[in-house]
């Protein structure tokens, strides 16, 4: 683990004091993690789909978010309108959820202005591997790959692994708790949200192949 990177994130203050807690109002930063993931694109049919991406750039500050999430929300409505589908549609998202104060707040809002009165189940799954910086948005899709394809027969949804007290200054979004399940049949669309410094966003949504 890069030195170099670790101070830097220590330098913005953050790096948590023990494990990271998104979306609970006693978060205080991420936890680093190390790891990697590899998907190869083919045109045609197979098991999961990449139904739709969505990219914004707000440029709102090099380290923070846009604090109503502007381009966060940008970057789901197009990952939703190149899917051509609606936001009802979506089963699960992956939230991006590194647990730093800013972005769960920005994040609760951004996906209560995206879906309003449909939220979908969430979770954050960085408690799970650490926040892994550049290689998040590849892992966090292979839970989402995983999650469609015939190795999860059980359907069970990434566990949100926190204290379980809500920030009451934020919207309240529906976070899974563990060993939640859906039935196998009901997993049709999936979202994945990675939002970066520089106001750089995508949101990526997948698909079974029968949806």
């Amino acid at each position: 683990m890069c030195q170099l990177t670790v101070n830097g994130f220590n330098s913005l203050e953050s790096v948590a004091k023990g494990h990271c807690n998104p979306f609970s109002l006693h978060r205080d930063g991420i936890n680093i993690g190390e790891g990697a993931a590899l998907f190869t694109l083919e045109r045609g049919q197979s098991e999961v789909m990449l139904a739709g991406v969505g990219e914004s750039a707000d440029a709102h500050h090099i380290s923070a978010p846009h604090p109503e999430g502007l381009g966060a929300i940008a970057a789901m409505h197009a990952a939703l309108t190149a899917a051509n589908i609606q936001p009802a549609q979506i089963d699960y998202v992956n939230l991006h959820g590194t647990a730093t104060p800013k972005n769960d707040a920005m994040e609760s809002r951004a996906i209560t202005a995206v879906f309003g009165q449909t939220l979908p189940a969430c979770s954050s799954t960085k408690p799970l591997t650490g926040h892994t910086l550049g290689a998040a948005g590849a892992i966090e899709a292979a839970f989402c790959y995983l999650l469609l394809s015939q190795h999860n027969q059980l359907a069970l949804l990434p566990p949100h692994i926190w204290d379980g007290h809500a920030d009451q200054n934020d919207p309240s979004i529906p976070l899974v708790s563990a060993n939640a399940s859906k039935p196998a049949n009901t997993l049709s669309y999936i979202m994945s949200n990675s939002f970066a410094f520089g106001g750089s966003n995508a949101s990526i949504i997948f698909c079974k192949k029968d949806a």
